[in-house]
Parts: C-alpha cells; structure tokens; sequence
C-alpha cells in the first residue's frame, strides 16, 4: 500500500474528517457522522482506494509514506 494522499489532501481530510464526527456527536448530523471515519481513515493512512482506482496521487512521485 503506497502513498497517494499528499500532504494538503491529508490534512484537509483529517480536518474534514473530525469536523464531520463532531457533527455526529453534537447531534445533527447523529449515526452519519459516522461517514466522518472515512476521510479520518484515508488522511492518517495516507492512502485512498478510490484515489487507486482513479490513478489519482497528491504526494511525491516516490510514493513512501513519510
């Protein structure tokens, strides 16, 4: 599994990724919230499925997650 999540993708993917769970437990966005893992999941892995299944990278050209 390599690197295709770059740096700014990454954290605006954490960023987003928390700020949807927050919804979730503040109340109004209650269980979908729960949708708030996947952008989370993909940030602090550095790797997106779909990105791979795009061919799409936003990190360096050498793939190695820092």
């Amino acid at each position: 599994m390599s690197c295709n999540v770059g740096g700014v993708d990454r954290a605006l993917r954490i960023v987003a990724g928390l700020v949807i769970l927050a919804l979730g437990v503040a109340g109004p966005l209650g269980w979908w919230g729960l949708v708030g893992l996947v952008p989370l999941a993909t940030g602090v892995l550095r790797f997106c499925p779909a990105y791979s299944i795009l061919g799409v990278r936003s990190c360096a050209a050498d793939g190695k997650a820092a």
